[in-house]
């Protein structure tokens, strides 16, 4: 069951998550060991002004992003490196093999996603 952005448990807690961003590494398919495919990116998302980043010189974050579902893999997978975009989501904590033994990854599984506006593509020449 996929969750709106808009929808909390009972109690009121909800991992809910809303980007807005440019697309900053194209997204790329590839399959896990287990079979299953999915489709990475990673969002530059302007950071906001607060007391913790008051006097930062970094103007953003950049989030890495993970699609699973089938439409959504097909949805994110047209995009590419500029492309402004909105996701909505959930974030989410992935285990996982690396070359030094068990390793994490933080990221934002993506339910949902769309362009707000396309990276200008520059002709050669």
């Amino acid at each position: 069951m996929t969750r709106k952005i808009d929808e909390a448990e009972p109690d009121g807690s909800a991992n809910l998550v809303r980007l807005r961003g440019k697309v900053s590494t194209a997204p790329e398919e590839r399959e896990l060991p287990s079979g299953t495919s999915i489709v990475t990116l990673r969002l530059s998302v302007p950071r906001e002004t607060s007391p913790m980043t008051e006097g930062s010189r970094q103007t953003a974050d950049w989030v890495d992003c993970a699609a699973w579902g089938r439409k959504v893999r097909r949805t994110v997978s047209g995009w590419r490196a500029g492309d402004l975009v909105e996701v909505e989501g959930a974030l989410r904590r992935r285990f996982y093999r690396g070359g030094a033994g068990t390793a994490t990854r933080l990221e934002v599984e993506v339910l949902s996603g769309r362009v707000l506006a396309r990276a200008e593509v520059r002709k050669a020449g």
